[in-house]
């Protein structure tokens, strides 16, 4: 029988000032006010319907993204937690993220915020050189994005983190490392040091700026990857660094093929359901003119896992991260033997992208360079 895992929530506030370039998140520019009690009553009213999912369990963690959830007001963030709390309990050392971006009025906020009850701030830097962020899209300066981490660095949070990006348009080394060596001179808690890729169906896709070449970018890896290990920052997933203990729980419970619900326009989630012996997904309706229709579901998508899919579905969110993992886990967690499985671990054992450790499979270093490689294995098993 499928054991329950941990269960999080994710919230999804869709609107930004103005959309990134780069961006192929489910984010809208601002076309006048937030409808702000509307979307929340329609948030709660959402998680309402997905009451049959909780099977007991508190909540482990929330993240609350975007969009850009910091352009919400205080009072607004304080309700929706309130009433989120009086549908599910919390547990003792609950993890609530919210994402944010540097700018003046939403720094403002932070206050209101924590007071709400977010004991996790994510800041969208992205780089701390103006011409870069002007490439980028974003609205905020460079020392908007230094006095935001400054901030956060002050208040009473449990932690936060900083999204930097590598890669950029016309980067070189130097500049790459310039942004993750003021990053870390900030200490935060927690770094996302992630590389630009170019998404379909964004503007940069349309018009593709010109990216540093292969060898650029593997300088930058490894010259701020050997950065971040000598400032104490353990690497714990593919873009995530962190002090210790400092790892973030919400994706540290979506990585390990935990469980959460998805409120919020084109919101998706992943449901144990044991009694049926079966992993479900959910999408959320994607626009928010949509979502907010009172004649319409809230629910877009409801799909089960099929037993031949679950190989790839769980590796590819259990690879991503560079802890051991147990080899009874897959069985566990999804019902299926993991003799399913069998000749793609026999194959990434031959290549040398997976290690036996016994009791446990590990990614192996080169595993992690060739990650694609790597779960293609577990795509047709």
């Amino acid at each position: 029988m499928l054991t329950l895992p941990p269960l999080s929530l994710y919230i999804h506030i869709p609107w930004c000032v103005q959309k990134c370039p780069y961006c192929d998140f489910n984010s809208h520019g601002l076309k006048g006010d937030i409808p702000e009690a509307e979307y929340i009553d329609a948030l709660l009213e959402d998680l309402s319907l997905e009451a049959q999912y909780v099977q007991g369990r508190a909540l482990h963690s929330i993240f609350i993204g975007g969009g850009t959830p910091s352009l919400l007001t205080a009072e607004a963030m304080a309700r929706l937690l309130k009433d989120v709390a009086q549908q599910i309990p919390f547990s003792q050392n609950i993890e609530i993220t919210m994402e944010a971006n540097p700018g003046t009025v939403e720094t403002e906020r932070f206050a209101g915020f924590i007071a709400a009850g977010v004991n996790r701030i994510s800041i969208g830097v992205q780089s701390f050189q103006q011409p870069k962020l002007n490439l980028l899209g974003r609205i905020h300066g460079e020392d908007e994005a230094v006095n935001a981490a400054k901030l956060a660095s002050a208040s009473p949070l449990n932690s936060f983190n900083l999204d930097l990006m590598h890669g950029l348009p016309n980067q070189n080394l130097d500049d790459a490392l310039f942004d993750l060596t003021t990053a870390i001179n900030l200490a935060p808690p927690h770094l996302s040091w992630y590389q630009l890729t170019i998404e379909p169906n964004t503007q940069f896709a349309s018009k593709p700026p010109t990216l540093p070449d292969d060898d650029i970018l593997w300088d930058i890896y490894e010259q701020g990857h050997q950065r971040l290990i000598a400032a104490g920052y353990q690497q714990y997933e593919i873009s995530g660094y962190a002090k210790p203990g400092k790892q973030c729980q919400h994706n540290l419970n979506y990585w390990r093929f935990g469980d959460y619900l998805g409120i919020g326009c084109g919101a998706h989630g992943k449901v144990t359901l044991p009694e049926q012996n079966k992993i479900i997904r959910t999408t959320k309706v994607k626009h928010p003119n949509g979502y907010l229709d009172p004649e319409r579901a809230y629910l877009d998508q409801l799909n089960e896992v099929q037993p031949d899919e679950l190989p790839f579905e769980y590796m590819m969110n259990r690879l991503r991260l560079f802890e051991a993992f147990d080899k009874s886990e897959f069985s566990q967690l999804t019902g299926q033997s993991s003799g399913m499985m069998q000749t793609a671990i026999d194959a990434a054992l031959s290549k040398g992208l997976l290690l036996d450790l016994g009791k446990q499979w590990q990614v192996s270093p080169l595993g992690h360079r060739y990650l694609n490689e790597l779960l293609a294995l577990f795509m047709d098993e």
